[in-house]
């Protein structure tokens, strides 16, 4: 027999009264967190204005009105008692005075091992048809911020099966590096090789302001079931909102952060970066920044470093992230504003150029233009020696490349520049290469060795 039964009725009614109270004595004592509903005022384009809510620059609301769904946005600026929302997904059906909501402040992307060979929206929701993630952990958008004094330094080479790239261009396993590249240049075919040959742990693709039949291409052909299985897509298409487009960039690179920190080796390819900075400009100008430089606004300098900074070695034994990153370089000028200061943050760059693409030889690497700032760390010496030999060689016969054609050198006139005409269709055949064909690091530098012997030899696959 319980105690509680052995008691009358009326002590039992009392005993009930008296726990009701200290459950309400428990909440009173609580601190009760009060929200500042605020209402909508303005829209203009894809601005929205607020009054009367209370919510950080960063933090989300829900709008919430008369014959329309809720609308979810973020905050991106206030003046006043006037908050800068930015929304998620569709506006349209938004009214007048519609309620606003605070909601979550923080910002975070479902991540675990049930990401890979999936394809996500920057909210961590499906995009194919496979069953809903039941994914546990979390991880900030933001990302945190690590001790540059604490990271690994970069000392290993990363095999990422590109002949051109493994032999010239050696990139080393924790390093950021720019792909700078027009429009119709094989920019995407040369991240789709380096996605199925890379010899990594984990690839995190970003397709960021794609146009959607190019991302079902990449998806389906360039990275094909083999690269896919690997790797964890996040696809925020050109007609999603510029906040959509930001939130794909840093949710790519919070999931690479995620797998890093479980000690694998990352490679993250983000095409493009260009898109991610026009959409922080569409962002920065609606709410009234100055534009400073080709119509780019300050803040838009001040993302590109938040977000490459994220990339690389973590601590000594940890895991790391290498980032591949796609610049979109209007009219083939490498001096555009992203280009250059994308340029000053990354540790190297390789430049497709359009002349070399026009003369039928892909992928169109220009040697001339490229460079991977730490190829002096992570190869030998004499890989090394060989590699400045060939872009030597390689520059002296594009520099005459007009005289020869025209016929006004004489063949005798300059034993160096004889070398480079003999040593020159072989090159071209070195830096070919079809998109099925892999080429790892060690075979990289027995075919450039090939190359530039005075025999007869041609590099394998030539």
């Amino acid at each position: 027999m319980t105690l509680r039964s052995s008691l009358t009725p009326l002590e039992q009614r009392r005993a009930r009264i008296g726990e009701r109270l200290e459950r309400w004595e428990q909440l009173i004592d609580e601190p009760i967190r009060l929200v500042a509903e605020g209402r909508l005022v303005r829209m203009v384009g894809m601005t929205l204005e607020a009054v009367g809510c209370e919510v950080p620059v960063g933090g989300r609301c829900r709008i919430v009105g008369r014959g329309h769904d809720p609308v979810e946005a973020e905050a991106v600026g206030f003046a006043g008692d006037r908050t800068y929302l930015m929304p998620v997904g569709p506006i349209a059906g938004l009214t007048p005075n519609a309620r606003v909501l605070p909601i979550d402040h923080a910002q975070f992307i479902p991540v675990g091992e049930e990401l890979l060979g999936r394809v996500i929206n920057p909210l961590g929701q499906p995009l194919d048809d496979l069953p809903a993630l039941r994914c546990r952990q979390r991880m900030p958008l933001m990302g945190r911020l690590l001790n540059p004094l604490g990271r690994d330094p970069v000392r290993r080479p990363l095999d990422v099966g590109v002949r051109g790239i493994n032999a010239l261009l050696t990139v080393g396993r924790g390093q950021r590096i720019g792909l700078f590249a027009g429009s119709g240049v094989g920019k995407s075919v040369l991240l789709g090789m380096v996605a199925r040959y890379t010899r990594a742990d984990v690839i995190v693709v970003g397709l960021i302001g794609e146009r959607g039949r190019e991302v079902n291409d990449f998806i389906q052909e360039i990275l094909g079931p083999e690269g896919l299985a690997r790797s964890v897509v996040v696809v925020a298409p050109a007609d999603d909102p510029p906040l959509m487009r930001l939130q794909g960039a840093r949710a790519a690179t919070a999931i690479a952060e995620h797998f890093r920190d479980q000690g694998k080796h990352v490679l993250l390819l983000m095409d493009s970066l260009t898109r991610y900075a026009q959409a922080q400009r569409e962002i920065g100008l609606a709410i009234g920044e100055p534009p400073v430089t080709r119509g780019y606004p300050p803040s838009v300098f001040a993302c590109l470093p938040q977000l490459l900074e994220r990339a690389g070695n973590a601590g000594p034994g940890g895991g790391s992230i290498t980032g591949i990153y796609t610049v979109l370089t209007e009219g083939d000028d490498v001096q555009d504003p992203v280009a250059d200061a994308a340029r000053a943050v990354l540790d190297g760059h390789i430049v497709l150029s359009r002349r070399v693409a026009e003369r039928g030889r892909y992928p169109a690497i220009d040697v001339e233009a490229s460079i991977s700032r730490v190829m002096s760390s992570v190869v030998k010496s004499e890989h090394h020696a060989l590699a400045q030999r060939f872009r030597q060689i390689y520059a002296r016969y594009e520099q005459n490349r007009d005289l020869i054609n025209v016929g006004a050198y004489k063949k005798g006139t300059d034993p160096a520049m004889d070398e480079a005409i003999d040593l020159f269709p072989r090159m071209e055949r070195f830096l070919a290469q079809a998109p099925d064909e892999a080429v790892d690091f060690d075979a990289s530098l027995a075919q450039l060795e090939a190359c530039l012997d005075d025999g007869l030899r041609t590099p394998e696959g030539g």
